[in-house]
C-alpha cells in the first residue's frame, strides 16, 4: 500500500471523527439551549401567576376601611412595571435585560411584602377568608418562583459549561451560542433586615 494512500485514509478518518464529534456537540448545545428556554418559560409562568393574583388581592385589601392607598398604588405600579418587561429565550444572553427584569420583579416582591406587613394593622381584613386564601396562594406562588428560578439557574449552569468547554466553545462560537444569564441575588440581599421592637 502506498504511503500517500495511508496518509489520505488517516486524514479522512480524522476529519470524519471531528465532524461526527462536532455534530454531537452541536446537538448537545441545541438540547441544552431548548432546556434553558423551557426553564425560562416555567419561571415566567410563575411570575405571571403572581401577577394574576395581585388584582384580586388589591380589590380585597381596598375593601378594608382606611387601608393605606399609597401601599396599594405602589403594588399596582410595581405590577405594571414587572409585567411590562418581557424577555424571550433569546434575551437571556443579555445581562442588562436580565437585570431590568430581576429589578422589576424584586420591586414587586418588595411592594407585596409591604402590603402584607401593613395588613397586620387590619385584623378584620386578615380575618376574611378571601384575604387568607389570597395570602396562601401568594406564599405558594413565591415558593414556586423560588423553585423555578433554582431550576433555571441549574440548566443555565449546564448550558454555560457546554458553551465554555472545549470543543463546545468552538462549536458555540461558530453556531452563535452565547452564555445565558442566571438569576442572581439582588444587591443588598446578603444583609439581614434589622428588626426593632418598640
Amino acid at each position: 500500500m502506498r504511503p500517500a494512500l495511508v496518509v489520505v485514509g488517516v486524514l479522512v478518518a480524522v476529519i470524519g471523527l471531528a465532524a461526527f464529534s462536532g455534530v454531537g456537540t452541536y446537538n448537545n448545545l441545541v438540547d441544552a439551549d431548548e432546556t434553558v428556554g423551557q426553564a425560562w418559560a416555567d419561571v415566567q409562568a410563575q411570575y405571571q401567576r403572581r401577577a394574576d393574583l395581585i388584582p384580586n388581592l388589591v380589590r380585597t385589601v381596598s375593601g378594608a376601611a382606611d387601608f393605606e392607598q399609597e401601599t396599594l398604588t405602589a403594588v399596582t405600579e410595581a405590577r405594571a412595571r414587572a409585567t411590562s418587561i418581557n424577555l424571550s429565550a433569546d434575551d437571556l444572553s443579555d445581562p442588562a435585560k436580565m437585570e431590568a427584569f430581576m429589578s422589576a420583579q424584586a420591586s414587586l416582591s418588595s411592594s407585596l411584602g409591604r402590603l402584607l406587613v401593613v395588613s397586620e394593622n387590619y385584623p378584620q381584613l386578615r380575618a376574611t377568608e378571601g384575604f387568607r386564601d389570597l395570602q396562601v396562594q401568594l406564599e405558594g406562588t413565591e415558593n414556586r418562583i423560588t423553585v423555578a428560578r433554582r431550576d433555571y439557574n441549574n440548566v443555565v449552569a449546564d448550558f454555560n459549561r457546554g458553551v465554555r468547554r472545549f470543543p463546545g466553545s468552538i462549536i458555540a462560537s461558530i453556531a452563535g451560542f452565547e452564555r445565558k444569564t442566571p438569576f442572581e441575588a439582588q444587591k443588598g440581599s446578603e444583609n439581614a433586615p434589622v428588626v426593632e421592637f418598640d
